[in-house]
């Protein structure tokens, strides 16, 4: 009998120290995990193309919506790697806030 309210009990706390930590982001360890994993593909993508790898492009994620915030050469550059992160499973929308870069 002690063993069961012991188990109990330890199931009870442990509950609440998990249902915790979701409600204090709003997400469950998975969507913060699949967020980052989309965030880590989508700076994968920036970095293997020749036009913004060594530019300073920000890359975020909620709920498989990513946002891309910088810099970059030109349109059409954008306009490929946006195609490129939309192909990524998991991502849902893509809003690009890049700038082009003046040439100097």
């Amino acid at each position: 009998m002690k063993k069961f309210i012991l188990l109990s009990a330890l199931m009870f706390f442990g509950s609440a120290l998990l249902s915790g930590c979701a409600s204090m982001t709003g997400k469950t360890a998975g969507e913060i995990i699949d967020d980052a994993t989309l965030t880590t593909q989508a700076n994968s993508v920036i970095v293997k193309d020749q036009d913004a790898k060594y530019l300073k492009i920000d890359v975020s994620s909620t709920d498989g919506n990513v946002v891309l915030v910088g810099f970059i050469h030109d349109r059409a550059a954008e306009e490929r790697i946006v195609a490129k992160i939309r192909q990524i499973k998991g991502v849902k929308s893509v809003q690009s806030n890049l700038k082009v870069e003046e040439k100097k």
